[in-house]
């Protein structure tokens, strides 16, 4: 007589096999999930307060915070339509909103508004009367050429970037004698500043002249101060319709990254056992220009131009790097040095091309593209 004998694990070994990964898990877990809370900040990207990048202005945030401002850094609009009588919004470049989420922001009654390099919609919403007069300074040191106190005391600052023109009764400050780098418009209670670039404010460049003074006396005039950072999109609680909660917590992205780490090591850590990966010949061949076709349409479907902008810098750079002998990790300055020893352009021409904010609109990002490949045509034909 033949006895059947069970081949599968029982419920105590299958446990005894599993309960040391799955407390590894567990540990792996909970300890991503602290790091992402501790670690996560509010803004990221250019002229972040947050950001210790070259472009970004956590030297400035601190400045502020050191002289008792309160500098509350977002991402959300929904930060920037609250009441803001007694106190000051900063609303930095980039981004794309809509009219009508200018004009809640309008509504909601800042004392202060400050824009950075605003778009014209911004402008016609925010600051009635101001125009852009589509000239570009060069980043120089410049006189304040105004009476504004806050420009007085800061004296000579590094100033460049978008000029404007002003209405009656605006005060200019920073310009060529006909537009300006900086107005400022006092409409009753409110007071509208306008300025051309963030690049006087950002790490990089605050200490130089006067630049941390007149950061610290147009931005310091309130002890609430909030930092508004647009992004492309609008977030799912402001939508028409959304006065509740959204359907999915935001703190359950955190979960969910831990989640995807600790599968990553488990994963990891078990597939050891199944030998190296086979490398297979793809069945078709993807051409070079097809896969940059094909992101090119990606970014200017999501209107990353910030992401177009710095794909195109970096090519540039590294041909660059390799025809003139400059080493990878040389300084901006060295590089915009001895690029313009050898091809006779502008140094400041050649940092805004290859260091430069992001393009605001698409025909700035084309203007880029145009500049970057007339200087890889000289260095292919020198």
């Amino acid at each position: 007589m033949t006895t059947s004998v069970p081949v599968g694990r029982g419920a105590a070994e299958s446990w005894r096999a599993l309960r040391r990964p799955m407390l590894v898990t567990g540990i792996i877990v909970l300890a991503a999930i602290v790091v992402l809370i501790l670690t996560t900040a509010s803004t990221s990207g250019p002229f972040s307060p947050d950001s210790t990048e070259r472009t970004g202005a956590r030297a400035l945030a601190n400045l502020l915070k050191n002289h008792g401002v309160n500098v509350h850094g977002t991402e959300r609009l929904s930060d920037a339509v609250k009441p803001g009588a007694g106190k000051a919004l900063l609303i930095g470049p980039n981004g794309q909103l809509d009219r009508a989420d200018w004009e809640e922001i309008a509504d909601a009654g800042w004392s202060h508004l400050i824009l950075i390099r605003p778009s014209r919609v911004e402008l016609s919403v925010l600051a009635p009367g101001v125009r852009d007069a589509s000239q570009t300074l060069s980043s120089a040191s410049r006189e304040p050429g105004c009476d504004l106190v806050a420009a007085v005391k800061a004296g000579t600052v590094t100033v460049g970037g978008t000029t404007y023109s002003a209405p009656q009764g605006a005060r200019t400050c920073y310009g060529d004698g006909i537009n300006h780098t900086v107005v400022r418009i006092d409409s009753g209670s409110q007071t509208i500043d306008v300025i051309g670039t963030p690049r006087s404010f950002t790490n990089s460049e605050l200490a130089d002249d006067g630049n941390a003074a007149l950061a610290l006396n147009m931005l310091g005039t309130h002890q609430d101060l909030t930092w508004y950072l647009p992004q492309f999109e609008r977030d799912s609680a402001d939508e028409a319709g959304g006065d509740g909660p959204p359907l999915v917590p935001p703190d359950v992205r955190y979960i969910a990254w831990a989640l995807a780490f600790a599968v990553l090591v488990v994963a990891l850590w078990r597939g050891r056992r199944l030998g190296p990966v086979v490398v297979e010949r793809l069945p078709v061949i993807v051409h070079a220009a097809e896969t940059t076709e094909g992101r090119a349409r990606l970014y200017r479907r999501s209107r990353a131009r910030d992401r177009a902008a710095a794909a195109l810098r970096e090519s540039a750079l590294g041909k660059l790097h390799k025809a003139h002998g400059i080493p990878r990790r040389a300084e901006p300055s060295a590089v915009v040095a001895t690029l313009a020893a050898r091809t006779g352009w502008d140094p400041h021409m050649l940092y805004e091309a290859l260091y430069g904010m992001p393009p605001l609109d698409d025909a700035a990002l084309l203007n880029l593209s145009d500049v970057l490949d007339v200087l890889m045509q000289e260095v292919r034909n020198p």
